[in-house]
């Protein structure tokens, strides 16, 4: 009978051991800032291939939540016993995919085609360090057309603020948002066309 009575606090004890590590998905917060940013940049409507970095398919995407039942799942708790703590490591995907953030990309893909690209072909935008874009040299836009470039401008760093922030909310983690932003101003500038401004080091340099 007393062997019975200890298995409760024991379970207990062995459950508290467990903790759960979650990073930052670097690898595949890349991917998903690369899909989005394609698609709101690039001239035709082709959708980007959903390639794992290093050329190789994407693999099924399973829910965060189930990923971490599973895990634990697989945890083998006798092991845990003279050990201490045991650390589930898992990395959950980074989703692009909700209405929110689906919306603002529209909204950029619409703006950047109407108001943005020529503007960027003609050498008066530029992207910026930190994930956002500015006007880099007002003269190369006709005087009838600076009010209202200067307005899309405003309004494209509004929702590049907006979907930073929705990307980390919507995957459950707030405090990723810097970590998003570093993400996807690298990635603009990567995704930039030949002739196209961005800064580097505080200067201004041309593709």
């Amino acid at each position: 009978m007393r062997r019975w009575l200890m298995l409760p606090p024991l379970a207990v004890a062995l459950t508290a051991c467990v903790t759960i590590n979650v990073y930052f998905p670097a690898a595949e917060a890349r991917e998903a800032a690369k899909q989005f940013v394609e698609k709101v940049i690039n001239e035709t409507d082709a959708p980007a291939e959903n390639v794992k970095p290093g050329g190789g398919s994407a693999s099924i995407r399973v829910p965060w939540d189930e990923r971490v039942a599973a895990g634990l799942a697989r945890v083998d708790f006798a092991s845990l016993i003279g050990i201490g703590s045991a650390h589930a490591q898992s990395q959950p995907d980074i989703t692009i995919k909700t209405p929110a953030i689906q919306a603002i990309q529209s909204r950029m893909e619409q703006r950047f085609n109407s108001q943005l690209r020529a503007a960027f072909d003609a050498g008066a935008l530029g992207f910026t360090g930190d994930g956002m874009i500015t006007v880099r040299d007002a003269a190369q836009l006709a005087l009838k057309d600076r009010v209202a470039v200067n307005q899309a401008v405003a309004e494209d760093n509004r929702d590049r603020a907006a979907v930073y922030r929705e990307i980390a909310v919507a995957n459950g983690h707030p405090e990723w948002e810097p970590r998003i932003r570093e993400v996807f101003a690298k990635q603009w500038i990567a995704s930039a066309r030949s002739g196209w401004w961005y800064q580097s080091g505080g200067s201004w340099k041309q593709k």
